[in-house]
């Protein structure tokens, strides 16, 4: 039983990475596309951490602002339709629900400190660095309440389910054809 929590949490949690960056940067492009920008160049490459750049950008706080709230609010939504289907792997799309909110979170909340990646841009275009802590503190508890009660779908605690090989096996195939495509269509950097 333990083999197969570590055997699918070793191979969501990365999932969940390249998931949340490629969810994250499709709300920049929307933004981007939305105030009449012209996206460049998207980088989503599982060796880099991922940039969409937009220029011209005439509404540089609307596609800033796009990339966490619509990287939240899109699983958020697509976990909640899901769920009322009552299929058997909603607890993925709940984990991830949730990890998108505590990572979007933390990068607005935490990144305003040191002034980098979307808060720094954020910040430069005169963004009060209260919204990215208000945005960080909605969004991080709101994904920890997701996450609640939420191990013993991943074979942990004291009373595990068990965990369906179908479930472990698509979450590898996910990861590979996501690793796949990001090498094959996306620049490094």
């Amino acid at each position: 039983m333990r083999l197969r929590a570590f055997l699918l949490l070793a191979g969501f949690l990365p999932l969940c990475w390249l998931g949340m960056q490629a969810v994250h940067e499709f709300g920049h492009v929307l933004g981007g596309v939305l105030s009449g920008g012209t996206i460049t160049r998207v980088v989503l490459h599982p060796l880099t951490i991922s940039r969409t750049d937009v220029d011209p950008n005439p509404m540089p706080l609307f596609e800033v602002w796009a990339g966490p709230i619509i990287g939240t609010l899109t699983p958020l939504l697509f976990w909640i339709l899901v769920r009322r289907m009552k299929l058997a792997w909603e607890f993925l799309l709940r984990f991830f629900a949730g990890f998108c909110l505590v990572a979007n979170g933390a990068y607005l909340g935490c990144g305003s400190f040191y002034s980098i990646g979307d808060a720094g841009e954020l910040l430069r275009h005169g963004c009060p660095i209260w919204g990215l802590w208000l945005f960080g503190g909605l969004t991080i508890p709101l994904g920890f309440s997701l996450w609640h009660g939420e191990g013993v779908h991943f074979g942990l605690g004291r009373t595990p389910q068990p965990i369906s090989s179908r479930i472990i096996v698509g979450c590898y195939c996910l990861l590979i054809l996501m690793i796949g495509a990001e090498f094959l269509w996306s620049p490094s950097g």
